[in-house]
């Protein structure tokens, strides 16, 4: 699915069951709630925190699903086009990273 495609269809689900967008500032805190819960379940699960039982059963797709989601509704609101933008980034990375990491040796230790 592309990313036109995903914004497509958060719009149309939006339109149909969401009744409208949150405004911006709303779903910038959304946002980072969302983030949070991704951090919460890296830091436990991959980091040197322990796992608390109510954490065990979080599923990290699903919460960087509602990650993305979010994402996509400010995208959708402030007239984001994420194809473009996405690629646009990625010529970026390229060109200025084309050799930067591989010339890392922390990566290589």
């Amino acid at each position: 699915m592309s990313l036109k495609e995903i914004q497509n269809q958060v719009d149309e689900w939006i339109k149909s069951h969401g009744v409208r967008y949150f405004n911006e500032l709303t779903n910038m805190a959304q946002l980072t709630e969302e983030v949070g819960e991704v951090a919460r379940i890296i830091a436990r699960r991959y980091g040197e925190q322990s796992e608390k039982e109510s954490d065990k059963n979080k599923d990290l797709g699903e919460e960087l699903a509602d990650v993305i989601f979010v994402a996509v509704c400010l995208a959708n609101q402030t007239g984001v086009d994420l194809e473009k933008a996405f690629e646009r980034k990625m010529k970026v990375k390229t060109e200025r990273d084309h050799d930067r990491h591989a010339n890392n040796p922390k990566l290589y230790s």
